[in-house]
């Protein structure tokens, strides 16, 4: 299949494109490289069925006969969406609209990745598909919060009236190799400020958990929600449904990476999520998609990976 990829330079799109590559499909990459790093599909441009375009997907994207489209392009952590807010706005809005384009204009697969993020600070725990969500259009997530719900709406939209053949996947917290050093998030802080024995900083007392899947579970669960069948117009939490105080994970951080750093308490952010996990009912029963890697065995492949970018 020759497929197009938006944001095929981060965390999961590098990853989902060496699977589409590996699987033996023809693909062309989008990325603007504003939070993507070039590094991560580094391995890939040797490979004549790679094909990598860096430019703006609020351009108009070129006709092209594609059979799917996977639109990841956006800032996905508090650093990039806090640094980058208008253009995170924009992505989610005029980005999607160019990518669902594309996809109509070639009658291609279309996936939408949004986000947990669209529940907020949820009331119902843990969350399923239907929940409408607890969130704060104007707090200090609101450009990726209230782009994703947009650019869900969008999506459902072209389902309803043009007929397109998209689905909806609701990513929860993922990690793994190809994470950003500086995103500042949960696991690349502690492993970054394990390695270089700083302070591991926990914002608040640790209780508020999350649940954390590894990359290669995330791809698989996207690739089965892009391709098997009866997913058109539906909408799947992909997440690890294993739930972790935040407190627990910069132990085992501190444990695996054999550091001598503090473990410290700071004060909670702003508008701190209390509890963070997904029912992952739906994405069993229609997918036959389930994570299997362990936390621990995901956190040592991902703190390999961090010392690979430390120099010698």
């Amino acid at each position: 299949m020759r497929i197009l990829v938006t944001g095929g330079a981060g965390l999961i799109g590098s990853h989902l494109c060496t699977t589409l590559i590996e699987a033996g499909h023809d693909v062309t990459v989008i990325d603007n490289l504003l939070t993507g790093h070039r590094r991560n599909i580094a391995v890939l441009e040797s490979s004549p069925r790679f094909h990598f375009l860096q430019r703006d997907v609020l351009l108009p994207i070129e006709p092209a006969s594609y059979e799917a489209v996977f639109h990841l392009a956006s800032p996905a952590s508090p650093v990039g969406y806090g640094r980058y807010p208008i253009e995170t706005m924009l992505v989610n809005s005029q980005g999607t609209l160019n990518a669902l384009e594309a996809a109509r204009r070639s009658g291609a697969s279309f996936l939408l990745t949004s986000t947990s993020e669209i529940y907020g600070d949820p009331v119902e725990h843990p969350q399923t598909e239907t929940y409408w969500g607890n969130v704060n259009s104007v707090g200090p997530r609101c450009c990726y919060d209230e782009g994703k719900r947009y650019a869900e709406a969008l999506t459902i939209n072209y389902v309803w009236n043009y007929g397109l053949n998209a689905r909806i996947v609701r990513i929860f917290n993922t990690y793994g190799p190809h994470n950003d050093p500086e995103d500042g998030r949960i696991i690349p802080n502690f492993i970054n400020q394990a390695l270089h024995n700083e302070p591991i900083t926990v914002y608040g007392d640790g209780r508020q958990t999350r649940s954390f899947c590894f990359v290669s579970d995330l791809v698989s669960g996207i690739m089965r929600a892009m391709f098997c069948e009866e997913t058109c117009g539906e909408v799947f939490n992909i997440g690890n449904p294993d739930e972790y105080a935040v407190q627990e994970i910069a132990d085992v951080v501190k444990r695996i990476t054999n550091s001598s750093s503090p473990i410290i308490h700071t004060d909670a952010r702003d508008e701190e999520i209390a509890r963070r996990r997904p029912d992952i009912s739906k994405a069993r029963a229609v997918l036959g998609w389930q994570p299997t890697v362990p936390l621990e065995e995901g956190l040592r492949q991902t703190v390999e990976w961090f010392k690979s970018l430390v120099p010698a």
